[in-house]
């Protein structure tokens, strides 16, 4: 099984191409010329994926004004992202990644166990990414009730 093994600051993003819950083909490329916070979650309309997006989707007009543009990617497909995003009316693109390319890149997928049961899955984790297209931090373990507090904090590092 393969584990867990993060990207980590200092690397360059690897680019993808992947389609969104519209069906429109997303490029990480795209975003050069502006911060991205590409966040990797394990599954739609669960509670703590839920409440994260939530959280993010509240915080958009925080984060947009700092120019920081927020992109969500997980395992599930298209139609799942589609529902996601309209039963939270989320402003921000889900890539849909059910053959792990982009999970994979970023190193989120892999073996994981909770409740003393082992199983392959994604860590929640999300990477600022500057733009310049480099990592400049991961959150390893985002606070899903208050992720774009964390996300605006550590930006503010960065850009003074």
């Amino acid at each position: 099984m393969a584990t867990i093994d993060r990207l980590e600051p200092g690397q360059e993003a690897p680019d993808f191409e992947a389609p969104t819950q519209t069906g429109d083909s997303l490029r990480l490329s795209d975003y050069r010329g502006q911060w991205v916070a590409l966040y990797f979650y394990p599954k739609d309309d669960t509670p703590g994926c839920t409440k994260q997006a939530c959280n993010l989707r509240d915080g958009e007009t925080e984060l947009q004004a700092a120019g920081i543009a927020v992109v969500g990617v997980s395992e599930d497909d298209i139609d799942a992202h589609e529902a996601f995003a309209a039963k939270y009316d989320l402003p921000f693109p889900l890539v849909a990644d059910p053959e792990h390319a982009v999970l994979d890149a970023y190193g989120v997928y892999g073996e994981r166990q909770m409740y003393g049961n082992t199983f392959m899955g994604t860590a929640r984790t999300t990477y600022l990414i500057d733009p310049d297209g480099v990592i400049r931090h991961v959150f390893k373990r985002p606070k899903t009730g208050a992720h774009t507090a964390e996300i605006l904090k550590k930006f503010e590092a960065f850009a003074a």
